[in-house]
């Protein structure tokens, strides 16, 4: 029986094509042609005023912390239910993620809950947009400009995704995204920050560039270049860019096909979500086909269903481990509400295989396997 992975890394267009040309071109470092292809790329794709490629996701929210200027003590509202570098992008500056309950239908910052969490020391709002579903932004950014706090979207997950007919990413003071080799557009490794307000601009550029005025330089707006802020290394090789531009020449096909694979799962999994069984994600046309979930009744059901498709060479994966209740959660934040939905879903949310190559005989594998489960009384 073939082993049916979680996730697969994969070719499209030009990657290895594009990668020799660069080679070719002598220029390995940062910023050289591939990447300024992807930032117009972004750029127009968007509707951001500024993308920078970073090396990474964490990266983009690390320079995002650096740019929201948080001081040891600020307070940065945001889930539990996310990745680390979410919290850990402030915590490097001295600041305090206060964590906020999700919404049991999307999985996102329930943004009722995120006005009640705002103090006199909050600096900032970073909505995570789970399995690329939009959060609430109108609701939150109306939050954001009452108490004059700058909002950050995570929106790792989310590339091609939009809500009200604009990109996630491009709604928030600043919006980050990851190319990682397990994301929709891969880079193996790699992220990109958008800069959507103007005042940040410039700034953005020098802390990626070591926090030195080098991009103004190279357009001839100063006379040499030297250090003025903090920053760090944040580019990425042109190897890695060189791979990202040719998959984003295909970012509609990649996007499509994922929607497709979702829209598959949904269809064969109704009868069961039908009977009570499971739970599935909503259906939105605003979102890109990330990540396909089901909710099962108990940890003990998704323990046991993991298994029964581990043997059959299935893998599923659950995913966090709440941050509120992780050892460095518990030391460098807070919460700021009842953690109530992340507590109960963290533990019954579990992941099935998605990825480009995945054909439809794949997905009918998994949804018979899980069908068969239940059909066996388990």
């Amino acid at each position: 029986m073939n082993r049916l992975p979680f996730n697969k890394p994969f070719i499209i267009g030009h990657e290895l094509e594009y990668i020799a040309d660069a080679v070719a071109q002598g220029h390995l470092s940062g910023d050289g042609g591939y990447t300024k292809r992807c930032h117009r790329w972004l750029e127009e794709k968007l509707g951001t005023r500024r993308a920078l490629l970073a090396h990474s996701c964490t990266a983009a929210l690390e320079m995002a912390a650096i740019l929201c200027d948080i001081r040891p003590g600020d307070e940065i509202i945001m889930p539990s239910y996310t990745f680390v570098s979410t919290a850990n992008a402030f915590v490097l500056r001295g600041g305090v993620p206060v964590f906020v309950d999700i919404r049991a239908d999307t999985l996102n910052l329930d943004e009722s809950l995120v006005e009640a969490a705002v103090t006199p020391r909050t600096r900032a709002i970073v909505p995570v947009h789970y399995a690329g579903v939009p959060c609430e932004m109108e609701r939150i950014m109306d939050i954001a400009r009452r108490h004059d706090l700058l909002v950050v979207e995570d929106a790792a997950q989310a590339l091609l995704s939009t809500y009200k007919g604009r990109a996630l990413g491009s709604i928030g003071h600043f919006g980050c995204l990851s190319f990682h080799e397990t994301k929709n557009i891969i880079s193996g490794e790699g992220g990109a920050l958008l800069v959507n307000d103007e005042r940040f601009v410039k700034r953005a550029e020098i802390i990626r560039e070591k926090g030195t005025n080098r991009s103004q330089f190279f357009r001839g707006e100063v006379d040499k270049y030297t250090w003025v802020d903090i920053g760090s290394s944040y580019l990425p090789g042109e190897l890695v860019s060189a791979f990202l531009y040719a998959q984003l020449e295909h970012a509609e096909k990649i996007t499509a096909k994922r929607r497709h694979i979702c829209a598959a799962y949904t269809a064969q999994l109704v009868p069961l979500q039908q009977a009570g069984k499971l739970r599935m994600p909503p259906v939105d046309g605003a979102g890109n086909g990330h990540m396909f979930y089901i909710i099962l009744d108990s940890l003990d059901t998704r323990t046991r269903l993991i298994a029964h498709l581990k043997a059959q060479g299935i893998l599923p994966v659950f995913h966090y481990v709440p941050l509120h209740s992780s050892p460095a959660g518990c030391q460098y934040g807070r919460t700021g509400s009842a953690m109530t939905v992340t507590d109960d879903l963290s533990e019954r949310l579990l992941r099935l295989p998605l990825y480009y190559e995945m054909g439809d005989a794949d997905i009918g594998r998994v949804s018979g396997a899980i069908d068969g489960f239940f059909a066996r009384g388990f």
